[in-house]
């Protein structure tokens, strides 16, 4: 069964540019991960950066987070965000049709 992910990444005072390039660059190396079907960044309207992931397994989702593009990353971003990262993974409740109502 898939897994979704959102990411929330608190950007430090006047740090957002440097966050978003932190993220943007650890995209190209987690795509070419196992069991990814989706990983995209979005700025919220409350400053915050969402990322948004889909796995295909929770066992591909782990495998991601104990790899190395997530240690780099989390080592890129340390000194960029105000407070820790909010993690929340989801499994999918199926709703409406097969393209609408799934993620």
């Amino acid at each position: 069964m898939t897994v979704a992910v959102t990411a929330v990444f608190h950007p430090a005072p006047a740090r957002l540019a440097e966050l978003t390039a932190a993220l943007t660059a650890s995209i190209p190396a987690v795509h070419q991960e196992r069991g990814c079907l989706l990983y995209a960044i979005h700025e919220a309207e409350d400053g915050t950066i969402t990322m948004i992931e889909k796995w295909k397994s929770a066992e591909d989702l782990q495998a991601h987070a104990d790899g190395n593009a997530v240690v780099t990353l989390n080592a890129r971003v340390k000194e960029l965000i105000a407070r820790p990262t909010t993690v929340t993974r989801m499994t999918p409740i199926a709703a409406g049709t097969a393209e609408q109502g799934l993620l």
